[in-house]
């Protein structure tokens, strides 16, 4: 089974490309505004917890995200026969590999809205202000990577770098969220 792309005109893939960056950009600055102009609820709840009852289950949650990630990155190298070694894809790989992916985003959401309810964005402290700026580029890099997934009318190199841009963002999320609970409210390198 292969996962190579047609290599199509260059004013083609251009404009695939620009319109992922477009959708990106718009999403990003969609999630931005709307958390910027959200008033922080601090006694906001996630699934019924509140405070650092629910600061801890969303860094629980975010745990499982950077593992789904993880898998996703493995999943992804495996099918584009990027793993030493590897010679053949298994049918269940790619489906796998979209399955997984949905079940991350589907995480994402709840701690995304409670973050959003409970702080909103924020720019003041290095620690938050890189979250939020993560938080709006993870669900731009997402709307993009769905757009180009499903074009044909890019460079090989396009896909690979919208996933690791998503993985990426992430493992950020993850530092400055879930690590920074983990260690007792401070993380290397931003403390």
């Amino acid at each position: 089974m292969s996962h190579a792309r047609p290599v199509l005109r260059r004013p083609e893939a251009g404009l695939a490309l620009a319109l992922a960056f477009v959708v990106a950009a718009a999403v990003f600055v969609a999630v931005f505004l709307f958390g910027r102009a959200n008033t922080p609820d601090y006694t906001a709840t996630l699934f019924g917890q509140a405070d650092t009852d629910a600061v801890r289950l969303k860094a629980q949650l975010a745990t499982g995200v950077l593992g789904l990630a993880a898998l996703q990155l493995l999943l992804a190298l495996w099918m584009y026969r990027r793993l030493p070694g590897v010679r053949r894809v298994p049918g269940p790989v790619p489906i796998t590999h979209r399955i997984v992916g949905v079940v991350l985003f589907a995480l994402s959401v709840p701690i995304a809205v409670h973050c959003v309810r409970a702080y909103g964005v924020q720019l003041t402290g290095s620690r938050a202000a890189l979250h939020s700026i993560a938080g709006c580029f993870f669900y731009g890099a997402f709307a993009a990577k769905v757009l180009l997934v499903r074009s044909l009318r890019l460079p090989g190199w396009a896909l690979p770098l919208a996933g690791g841009a998503l993985v990426v963002a992430v493992v950020v999320l993850w530092y400055t969220s879930a690590l920074w609970h983990f260690n007792g409210d401070t993380v290397p390198a931003l403390s």
